[in-house]
């Protein structure tokens, strides 16, 4: 299972998270670098050994320009890119899109339930951005989903990732916001259990509340080919060594 580590991008810095309540997000304070920069950041995590990593443009999602530069920043330390800029729409499917296109196959660019009004958009959107890059993030909260329309808020997250799949995406996050930053351990596990048996054929990720080394575990043996992690990198409660340990390693059954 892969470990795939994330920034959060607000104002031009790094901040940490903290249970999805944004307004208390304040810029990282991190054993891996002196500063909360993007290109700081970004290299301490090339460091430990990365390849790749989540970034999530907070002020993108609250329906501002995304951070091209920082964005830039960032690949620039040899990172693969997986970007939540608040797409909610078609025109911002296409923006990422010709972005997504600059940077051949490396990049993914993630589609948040959070950001979607309508269910029926799903699929225009994901139509709208290159094969294979697109990803959906079943946003929740303490396990309910993240959503605009009522019509989400009235689906369960089983019958929300169906929807997903069946508008073309391959790759679905589980991303519970709740569990973000707060030590609590991941919430999403059995939930992933149940979407790996469902929906086999996708690439399966989720995020939100690892501890440390025995959180990996478990959710690799709930079916996840990878798993977003920040707090516990910062803190030092996961090292390159545990890192190494799970890149690449292929998905347990």
């Amino acid at each position: 299972m892969r470990v795939i580590p994330v920034i959060d991008l607000k104002g031009g810095q790094v901040v940490r998270g903290i249970a999805g309540d944004r307004s208390r997000y304040r810029p990282v304070v991190s054993m891996l670098a002196a500063g909360s920069s993007p290109p700081g950041i970004a290299s301490a995590f090339a460091r430990l050994g990365a390849a790749e990593v989540y970034v999530a443009d907070l002020d993108a999602i609250a329906g501002r320009e995304p951070d091209w530069a920082a964005y830039e920043q960032i690949a620039a330390a040899g990172l693969g890119l997986w970007v939540d800029a608040g797409i909610g729409e078609l025109g911002r499917a296409r923006e990422m899109a010709r972005w997504a296109t600059s940077r051949a196959s490396s990049a993914r660019v993630v589609v948040g339930l959070e950001s979607v009004d309508e269910p029926a958009q799903l699929s225009a959107i994901c139509a709208g951005l290159p094969p294979q890059a697109g990803v959906f993030s079943l946003d929740l909260c303490r396990g309910k989903p993240l959503a605009r329309s009522a019509a989400w808020r009235s689906a369960t997250p089983r019958e929300i990732a169906a929807a997903a799949v069946a508008a073309g995406f391959q790759r679905l996050l589980v991303l519970d916001l709740a569990s973000v930053g707060v030590g609590q351990g991941p919430a999403s596990a059995g939930l992933c259990r149940a979407l790996r048996d469902a929906h086999p054929q996708i690439e399966l990720l989720t995020g939100g509340g690892v501890r440390g080394v025995a959180d990996l575990h478990a959710l690799a043996a709930s079916g996840n080919d990878a798993v977003l992690v920040a707090s516990a990198l910062h803190d030092g409660r996961l090292t390159a060594a545990d890192l190494a340990a799970f890149q690449d390693k292929g998905r347990i059954a």
